[in-house]
């Protein structure tokens, strides 16, 4: 059977940016998800975008939709007919509803019991009255942060749409969005071509763009801007300072991207580098330009949506915007470093940090000695350090520098302080209190600056679950569930010994004065939120099932749950492994919730029992001593000699005899075994 195209293009005026790279991604799933359900087969999916189109192409897809036989499933036999086994009205009803006679119903069993069925041939649709229901609904489900209404339309969408193209096998798929028909016309660039062109299909989709100066394939367009950047730094005698979070925004700000280079004054270079960066990339979208060494140029690269016949109009318009901006810069870091931090930090009193949570100043105190603490149990050499710099931490918030440019932050802190004379270790934790910044991010490098920030992040965490700020949803305005894998990163990437609930414990007590909650109630939610993102983040590096029996077996020292998630990940391929977990599930399942009576070996009766009860004895020392010294590889594997024991033991011991001190004794002592097992894993949860 030949397979046709399907090419669907929603024009529209400029989306952000930022919406752009999701509503892609949602289309590609959509339209796979509503093809299959279609039961329509295809081929590839390929999306495009630019700010004022989205755009997707799927080839492969038949003509006409195969023949199914649909199975359709009713009331049950019980109520389907009467104590004289004629139909009810629920199976008059049901049969009705599928336009048969009641005695083309049939009677198939489920896994819930026995129900009316009714079996029936469905001939294919056209793939063309398919696509014509399917493309609207994909339309109006596309997601996006925010949506708008236009006229008085009842439809939303990220920014009004002016021209929908949908074509299958180059002819018109007929619907209608708002006051928009389908067709076949397209339009060119807003300002070098704004006109229209008629589409064929893909391929000549992209020519017709190409003629009208778009290019809808946004990874060619990142390649055109990298290369574009590259060639004007190497023509300003330096190289771009690597963005890539820059350059994935303007990717999708532009249709016809093209790179300028313009200049600032060197004097601004006095400013921290930081800063300069900072104030180019967010305010303006333009890509810094540094020499061999690193060092910040006198030079940024803005990337164009048209071609100019005179550059220099660009750049300097660009320049004149730019001045304006680094003067500003610089006259606030000249401003700012004639108070001191430790003056600032006095300011934070008059800062309200969340209404029910106090002031900076009062978080600060409270993260402080929670940060004094870790250094004293993980590092006491550093513990002055990390108290001088957790103080001075969130002294910047009150400078001009970071309430003009928010996102330098801990940076500026830093840089007032070496300038001040402060430790530098001291003034780099400051900026490194801070980290990560975002899933995967850069951590701290130094102890002090862990400290800090583990103290800083379980304080907003403890605080807002204290007052009944928890996470809902997608909502997470304060970002307990960034702050949460940061405190997770953090510990497993330094490898830090602690008890988590002991630190909640004490985050919380330094709390106790604003809690609108019982503590008990925030540690355990608080607790649960930490298991959560735990597992979601172990889950991408192991098994599921090995992350959830290892994390059920306990959840207290983070770094030695990893290991025994790797130890028991790792075992799984021994021989042994599923026979043991069988006979641990068989175990668990006999003593449900287990006996805490001492096992009396003159209670046995038979051989088995003496066996496994020797066997368990001569490895149980060992394997706690590996257990202790968390070598749960070695443990597990000591743990794995008694597979032969306990299959002996199932074969020729009845566990449950009519004797209650013998069948009491015979739970003990698969009690004690389940125990020393369950101090690994819950192996019932391994698949």
């Amino acid at each position: 059977m030949s397979t046709k195209e399907l090419f669907l293009e929603i024009g529209t005026e400029e989306i952000p940016a930022g919406f752009i790279p999701r509503a892609m991604a949602e289309m590609e799933a959509m339209i796979g998800r509503e093809l299959a359900n279609a039961r329509l087969s295809f081929g590839e999916i390929r999306t495009l975008a630019t700010p004022r189109r989205l755009a997707l192409v799927v080839t492969g897809i038949p003509a006409v939709q195969p023949d199914a036989e649909i199975t359709a499933t009713g009331p049950s036999k019980k109520a389907a007919f009467d104590a004289d086994g004629k139909p009810t009205k629920a199976a008059e009803g049901f049969a009705r509803g599928q336009g048969v006679d009641v005695s083309q119903l049939t009677v198939i069993t489920t896994e819930k019991g026995e129900y009316l069925a009714v079996t029936k041939q469905e001939t294919g649709r056209p793939a063309f009255e398919l696509l014509s229901e399917i493309l609207p609904k994909l339309v109006a489900d596309i997601p996006f942060r925010k949506s708008m209404r236009w006229g008085d339309l009842d439809v939303r969408f990220a920014r009004p749409i002016h021209w929908i193209v949908a074509l299958f096998d180059g002819i018109v798929v007929p619907f209608s969005f708002g006051n928009i028909e389908s067709g076949t016309i397209s339009r060119g660039h807003r300002f070098m071509a704004n006109t229209t062109f008629p589409v064929r299909d893909f391929a000549h989709y992209l020519e017709e763009c190409e003629r009208h100066f778009v290019i809808p394939d946004p990874e060619r367009r990142r390649e055109i801007i990298r290369h574009e950047i590259h060639r004007v730094a190497k023509a300003a005698g330096g190289h771009m300072l690597p963005d890539e979070e820059l350059l994935e925004q303007v990717v999708f700000l532009v249709e016809y991207p093209s790179a300028v280079h313009g200049t600032f004054s060197p004097e601004f270079l006095k400013v921290p580098k930081e800063v300069l960066v900072t104030s180019m990339r967010s305010h303006q979208r333009y890509f810094s330009i540094v020499d061999g060494d690193g060092k910040l140029m006198p030079g940024f690269i803005t990337i164009n949506n048209t071609l100019t016949d005179d550059p220099t109009v660009v750049v300097k318009g660009n320049e004149r915007v730019l001045r304006a901006r680094l003067s500003d810069a610089r006259f606030f870091f000249e401003e700012d470093k004639k108070v001191r931090l430790d003056e600032r930090v006095e300011a934070l009193k008059k800062v309200v940090y969340q209404q029910k949570l106090g002031t900076s100043f009062e978080k600060m105190e409270r993260f402080s000695a929670l940060a004094c603490g870790l250094a004293e149990q993980l590092n006491p050499a550093v513990r002055e350090q990390t108290a001088r710099a957790a103080r001075l931490c969130k002294a910047d918030l009150v400078s001009g520098m970071v309430g003009e440019f928010p996102e330098v932050q801990g940076i500026m802190g830093r840089e007032y302080a070496l300038l001040e004379g402060e430790d530098a270790a001291v003034a780099n934790a400051i900026a490194e209190h801070y980290l990560p910044t975002q899933a995967g991010g850069e951590l701290p490098a130094s102890d002090i600056g862990a400290f800090v920030s583990i103290a800083d992040k379980l304080d907003t965490i403890c605080g807002c679950f204290g007052v009944g700020l928890i996470p809902t949803g997608a909502a997470d305005p304060y970002a307990l569930r960034r702050a949460t894998i940061g405190i997770i990163a953090i510990i497993l990437d330094r490898g830090y010994r602690l008890s988590l609930p002991a630190l909640i414990g004490q985050a919380l007590n330094l709390l106790s004065a604003r809690l609108t909650r019982p503590a008990e109630q925030v540690a355990a939610d608080v607790l649960e939120f930490f298991r959560g993102r735990f597992v979601n983040l172990l889950a991408n590096d192991f098994a599921g099932d090995a992350v959830d029996a290892a994390v059920s077996a306990g959840f207290d020292d983070v770094v030695d749950v990893r290991a025994r998630i790797a130890a028991l990940a790792e075992f799984k391929n021994h021989p042994d492994f599923e026979p043991l977990s069988v006979a641990f599930k068989r175990v668990g399942n006999i003593i449900k919730e287990g006996t805490d009576l001492p096992v009396d070996p003159a209670l046995f009766q038979d051989t088995a029992e003496a066996g496994l009860y020797e066997a368990f004895q001569g490895v149980k020392v060992a394997v706690d001593r590996k257990i202790a010294e968390g070598a749960w590889l070695e443990a597990l594997t000591g743990i794995a000699t008694l597979r032969g024991p306990v299959d002996t033991f199932f074969d020729k011991v009845m566990v449950m005899a009519e004797d209650e001190r013998v069948r009491g004794n015979r739970l003990a002592l698969l009690t004690a075994i389940a125990r020393m097992f369950g101090r690994v894993a819950d192996f019932a949860r391994i698949a």
